[in-house]
Parts: structure tokens; sequence; C-alpha cells
């Protein structure tokens, strides 16, 4: 018997070669996206989940309540991780942590690589395998170093190197340190990347840093011992806090500060290293969001339910031609069972073979989606447990709904009404529009959420952020010299060229540079009783000029000389208070006054998420310069950009040139809402492209029900448009509604996405027009040519089908 289900199954497939096709198509290509994009959710959803002991490891976080509100950051002073060890129980392991970029030598050669300056007690807390070398221990020494396989490769060519020694550049000199364990490479799902792990005491700041509580510059990473909760950890903090920051809680509470709910003024907070990857802190407290990954997989379910609402009208389009065989099957003593059997296996074969096409796809195109959507997912992912269980639910979910649906609609017709050949049943219309009109909702939404993404990154983009970003050109400062006489160098190397304007550094970059790093500082001072904080930025002298940025008043620094006075932005001049900021003396260093010499339109310096905060210009030729600015001219700039590289590697023979223009910075800041809306503007497409081939099998079903009634209008005398317009306006009017239905709920959605970012655009009413536009276009487009040509159909054929 079942044997027979699928010969005949097979049978009628092949003899309804146009229906089989589209469906075949439009869930195999469906699935295709599906996987893809479920793969590529699940790698952001799987961030830090290798460590064995992830889920008693925590980021801490220090949370204060400021005059303006709360504030949240992750940095901390040196003596808070061994303090709090030895005194709030329940710590296990802890571990301060700076990722940084350092210069490598060994022999002639000098690497750039990503290092991070950590504990004893990182490789007991995170799961990095060591693989030759010491593995118990592997930074038991000051100058002990543990490398990766890919940073020793880099540095030695092999990983062999256990025992060998290279030197670091540690604040301008070459200190050497002896490879001790050679880890295996890092993970593409860890937040912690690095390529050499060093003792955190052999970092450049550690010696003047490690007494001080107010001089906060890295990370925390705590282990809690078994059974010991987070929630009773930071229950017993408190009272280290209050020992250990009570100054600062007193400061606060000067300053009208208001405290939290708990009367708490400062608290430690513990993020789970699982949510640390989803955390932010632009809004002053700690905020978790998957939201991006979510949305991803409700792209991907949209996809999907789109290609089975098709499937379930094209199956419905199909009954009108089969009720003949349905009549007949019944008259035969066919049980309703067994029809429903007979339809399922039809649409088993369908899914069965749309699945197959539809890995086979996903595994081809790949590469393409990983280079397209910038993730670094991989075939493995698809044999993981997690990925195999959801694949199968999801088939084995519309095997039985999407199948069985079609199915039991057939096996419930009546002998009369099969054998009459009519199907009358608005019921199930009511279904079927149903499901259309949350088909073209979905295609809506996903139209306007497009049109809006795009627009706000193209905002972003050519937003005016108040310095020159299009002739500016930075690079790190990664070679031997010492920072502050590398640009120097390059200032009397470019001199001669014409096309130079200008050259600057600065400890800090603008948007993403190809290193891929990013840093910013941030102190308070005491400044007439109360407590200031800005953002702080040590510059050379010819910053500002270099930067592109507008003097509202006072002067730039001149020269070198210039080392004992400040330049300021706006946003600080309106912190100081000040009716003429000029007259200002910071008190930024104790004893030491620096004259505020000039104020700098505010311009954006971070993230267009985030509003602009004071800043603190600062010239000292004691601390480093890590980024290098040239100021090229709008003539020849691919020219000057070649003449600053060949200067570059003059001066710096043995170290990688890394230079960008700001404006390709800032667009790398934006990666991850580009890579969202490709995502989603390919879904839009893809909705579109299936619903179509839902209104297609539709406007057939529909021209096959009313054939004669076409024949009988143009007997008397109907033209072709009038015939056209009443067999697509039940059509059109589906669309308005789903229009109807989606403008309200895309609206809130996108409002509230817009959120996000401080400067935004205004979410005007033609995105929703438009994507309605375009949606009422390609409706008609598609079920145009059917209606049309069944309107333009010789009546006497038409009338031959009764």
């Amino acid at each position: 018997m079942i044997k027979n289900y699928f010969k005949i199954a097979w049978r009628n497939l092949l003899k309804d070669k146009v229906n089989t096709s589209l469906n075949i198509t439009g869930l195999s290509v469906a699935c295709a996206v599906a996987i893809l994009l479920g793969m590529a959710a699940m790698f952001q959803l799987s961030y830090d989940g290798f460590h064995e002991r992830g889920e008693s490891i925590y980021k801490m976080v220090r949370t204060e309540q400021t005059p303006k509100g709360p504030k949240a950051g992750t940095v901390h002073a040196a003596p808070l991780a061994p303090t709090l060890g030895a005194e709030v129980a329940g710590v296990k392991h802890i571990s301060r942590m700076v990722q940084d970029g350092t210069l490598a030598l060994f022999g002639e050669k000098e690497v750039n690589m990503d290092i991070v300056w950590v504990d004893q007690d990182f490789f007991s807390m995170f799961s990095f395998p060591v693989l030759h070398g010491n593995e118990k221990e592997p930074l038991a020494d000051l100058n002990d170093v543990v490398l990766t396989e890919e940073g020793a490769q880099k540095l030695f060519g092999s990983t062999d190197v256990v025992g060998k020694t290279f030197n670091l550049m540690v604040n301008g000199e070459e200190k050497p340190f002896t490879v001790s364990a050679i880890a295996k490479d890092i993970v593409p799902q860890s937040n912690l990347d690095f390529q050499i792990a060093a003792r955190f005491e052999s970092h450049r700041e550690y010696n003047e840093a490690k007494e001080q509580w107010d001089r906060q510059y890295h990370e925390v990473f705590v282990e809690l011992k078994q059974g010991v909760l987070a929630s009773s950890f930071e229950q017993s903090s408190k009272s280290f806090v209050d020992l250990y920051y009570g100054e600062g809680i007193e400061r606060l509470k000067r300053d009208g500060a208001t405290a939290d709910e708990n009367a708490r003024f400062i608290n430690l907070e513990l993020v789970p290293l699982k949510d640390v990857h989803f955390a932010s802190f632009k809004n002053g407290t700690v905020e978790v969001s998957r939201s991006r990954p979510y949305l991803i997989f409700g792209v991907a379910l949209l996809i999907l339910f789109i290609a089975c609402i098709n499937y379930i009208n094209m199956s419905i389009a199909k009954t009108a031609k089969r009720l003949k065989e349905i009549g007949m099957r019944k008259t035969l003593g066919a049980q309703k069972k067994q029809l429903f059997f007979q339809f399922w296996s039809e649409s088993l074969f369908v899914f069965i073979i749309s699945i197959s096409i539809g890995v086979v796809l996903s595994l081809v195109f790949l590469n393409d989606f990983k280079s397209m959507f910038n993730t670094q997912i991989s075939s493995s992912m698809f044999w993981s447990p997690m990925f195999l269980v959801g694949l199968l639910l999801s088939i084995l979910t519309i095997t039985v709904v999407v199948g069985g649906y079609p199915a039991l609609l057939m096996s419930r017709l009546g002998t009369i009404q099969s054998l009459k050949g009519k199907l009358e049943s608005s019921g199930n219309n009511q279904v079927r529009n149903v499901l259309m009109v949350f088909q073209f909702s979905i295609a809506i939404i996903m139209i306007v959420g497009t049109l809006v993404l795009w627009s706000q990154i193209d905002y972003m983009r050519n937003k005016d952020l108040g310095f020159d970003k299009e002739q500016v050109v930075s690079f790190p400062l990664n070679g031997k010299r010492n920072s502050h006489d590398m640009v120097d160098l390059l200032r009397d190397e470019l001199s001669g060229n014409a096309e130079i304007v200008s050259v600057s550094g600065s400890d800090s970059n603008l948007g993403l540079g190809k290193d891929g790093s990013r840093s910013s500082s941030g102190i308070g001072f005491e400044y007439k009783g109360r407590i200031v904080m800005t953002n702080f930025l040590i510059v050379d002298h010819e910053y500002v000029q270099t930067l592109g940025l507008d003097m509202v008043a006072g002067r730039n620094f001149e020269s070198a000389a210039d080392s004992l006075g400040v330049v300021i932005n706006e946003s600080m001049a309106k912190e100081l208070g000040e009716q003429d900021p000029l007259t200002s003396q910071l008190e930024i260093e104790d004893g030491i006054f620096y004259p505020v010499l000039g104020v700098v339109k505010d311009y954006n310096f971070k993230d267009l998420d985030r509003a602009i905060a004071p800043m603190t210009f600062f010239m000292s030729r004691q601390q480093d310069l890590t980024y290098g600015f040239v100021k090229v001219a709008p003539t020849k700039m691919a020219n000057s950009f070649v003449a600053l590289e060949n200067a570059w590697k003059k001066l710096e023979p043995n170290a990688d040139f890394l230079g960008s223009f700001l404006d390709e910075n800032i667009d790398r800041t934006f990666r991850q809402e580009k890579t969202t809306a490709k995502m989603i503007s390919s879904g839009s497409l893809l909705a579109i492209v299936l619903s179509c081939m839902g209104l297609f099998a539709m406007s057939l079903l529909i021209v096959q029900q009313r054939t004669k009634e076409i024949g009988v209008r143009k007997v008397i005398g109907a033209s072709v448009g009038s015939i056209t317009y009443i067999l697509t306006k039940d059509f059109l009017k589906l669309v308005l509604i789903a229009f109807i239905i989606a403008s309200p709920l895309s609206w809130y959605i996108l409002k509230e996405w817009l959120q996000n970012y401080t400067y935004r655009i205004d979410l005007s009413v033609w995105f929703f027009i438009g994507a309605g536009a375009i949606a009422v276009v390609i409706a008609m487009l598609t079920i145009g040519t059917r209606t049309i040509r069944a309107a333009r159909a010789n009546p006497v054929k038409s009338l031959r089908t009764e």
C-alpha cells in the first residue's frame, strides 16, 4: 500500500511539471537561505560558549551614580583584582586584562602582533588549550609568554619554539621574553583574541599604576567558586566598595549625585561571560541584547514561512484540477485516510527533494555567503547537534503541518461536489486570503526595513562629523622608533611634497583602522570643588589643523612649548561652566595647572550611536602617540598615499604600513549595520519573489475557476481592461490590507531601532508609501500577464470548458 502511495504520487508530480517545479524551486531556495541565515545567527549566539568553565566566569563592571545619571564602565584600577580576590569570599580565579598591539622582534624580523597582558590565573580560567610547553602554569614567570600557533608561525615560521627568546617593545624599549607554551589558535567565536599572552605586571603602565585606585585602564574577569551566585558575590562586595571607593562616593554625594534604589552610589556588577558579546554600556547601565542574531533567525523563519504559504496556496490551486479524480476515487471506495496519505505522500516527495536541494545549495554557496555578509560560519556548524536537531524539527513541522493541511482539505471534499468539478469553500478561501495577507505583510515590513536601514547607514556615512575625513590618512605608529620622533621624521620627509598638507599624531584613532584596534582614555579631576570628567587625547601640535577642526575661541597649539596648556571642545567648555573658558586653569595633575589655550568646535570622535562628550587635548612627549595622521591635497590623493607609504617604508623598513583614509575607517564602524541591511535586503527580495510565485499560483486558480464567466462577459461586450480589473481587484485588496497591517507595525519596530542612535534619520511617511507602491507594482506585474492573457482569450474556447 505504502509503495503504491509513493508510486502514484511520483506520477502525479511528473504530470504537473509547472506546479511541481515552482514548489520545489521556492522551497529549495527558501530552505538554503534559511539554513545559511540560521548558521549565521547560531554563530553569533555561540560567542564565548566554548569555555569549559564559562558558566562561572564573569566580566566585572563598575557602575556609578553621577550628577548626570548612571554611568557604567569596564575599566578598573590595577590594585582592584588582587585586593578583591584576597578580601571577598567566593573568588576562585581572577585576572586583569589589557588587549593591545605590540611590535615583536626576532633577529632581523619585526612583526606587529595582537597581545593580551593578563594575570597568572588567565589560562586556568579560560579554555585556550596549550599544545606544547608548560600546560599547568604557562605564565609562571614575569618574562614568560604564550604564543598561539598563528603567532608562532608569524614570528618564527614554526610552532616548535618553546624556550626560545624574542623581544617586545615596552615603553619604547626592547625587553626580552621567553616562549613558555604554544596555545591552540583562537576560535572565531571568541571575544578574547590574541597572538601573544604576557604577564600583566610587564605592561608599560603597571609600575606607575599598581597602587593607584583612581587610574583605570584595564578589564577584570573573575571566576566564582562552585555554588557561589553572581548576585551573592555582588552583595558581598558592597563593603569592599565602601572601603576602597569611599573617597569617590563622598565626592559623588558632594557633587549632587542621587543614589540608586538601594541607596548606593558605586557598585561592582558581574556580566556573565556568555553575555559579554551582547552587552553595551552607552546608556549608563549594563544592557544585554541579542536582538541582532534573533533578527537574523526571524528573517530565516519568515522566508521559510512565505515559501510554505506558497506551497499551501499552490496545492489548493492544484486541487481544482483534481476534483474529478478525487470524486472517482471516493466512488470506488477510497476512504478519507487513504486519500489523505495519497496527497500527503506527494507533499513528502516535494519536501524531501526540496530540502535535499536546499542543503546542497547552502553548502555550495557557503563561501559566497560568508564573503557577502562578513561572517565566519563554517560547514562544520552544519553537523553540530543543536543545528541538526533544529533542522530536523523544522523539517518535521513543515512536513506535518504544511503538507498535511492541503492533504486534509482534499481528502474531506464530498463525492458529489468533486464529481461536479466545483470547489466551493468560503472557509478555505478565507484561510487562503489570510495567508496571502500575512505573506505580503511580511514582504512590506522587510521592504520598509530595507529602505530605512540603508537610509540610516547613508546618513551616518555622509554626515558632517566635524573633521575632514576625506583627505586625512590614519595609520598605526607600530615601528621601533619613538612615536613622537617618528611623526617629526615623517613631517621632515614629506615636507618637500606639495601634495602633503600637514602631519600629526594622537593616541587614538578615528573610526576603525586596518589594524582593527580602538581605544579611548578618560580622566576626572577636581575643578572648583567638583569632579569634572573628560575624554583625554594626547596629540601632536598640528593635530587640529590636520583633522580640519574648527577653532571657536582662543588658539591652537603652536609648538612643543605649548605642552603646559590644553585645548578643549565645546562640550568640555560647557562642562566647566565658565562664561569665558579661556580663563580656566585645569589641575589635571596634583599641583600643576594647565591653562585652556583654545576651544574647538564639537566633532564626533566616537560612533554616531553616542552623543559628543567632553574632550581635552594634551601634548606630552612622555606619553606615546599610537596613530599618525597625514592630510593630503584633494588632487592626486592616490599619489599622495603612495608617497606617504614610501616615506614610512624608508623610515620603518621592517614594519607594515596600515594606512587608510578616515572615511574608510568610519565606514568600517558600520559593518554590523551594513551586514544586517544586506541580510534584510536579500530577505526582502526573496520574500517578494516567493510572494509573487504564490500570487501567480493564485491567478492560475482564479482564472481556471472563472473561465466560463470570462467567456460570457466577452460575448456581452466586456473589454479586456474591465475583465482584467475584475480578475485583479481581489488580489489588490489583499495587498492593500497587508499594507494597512504592515505600516504601523513596521513604524513601531523601526522607531524603536532608531532610538539606538543619537544621530538618526526621520522616519518619513514616504518610506511606507514607497514600500506599499513597490508591493502593488510587483503584484500587478505578477498577476497582470496571466489575467490579461485570459481576458484576451477567444470566448468560444472559454465557453467550451464547461
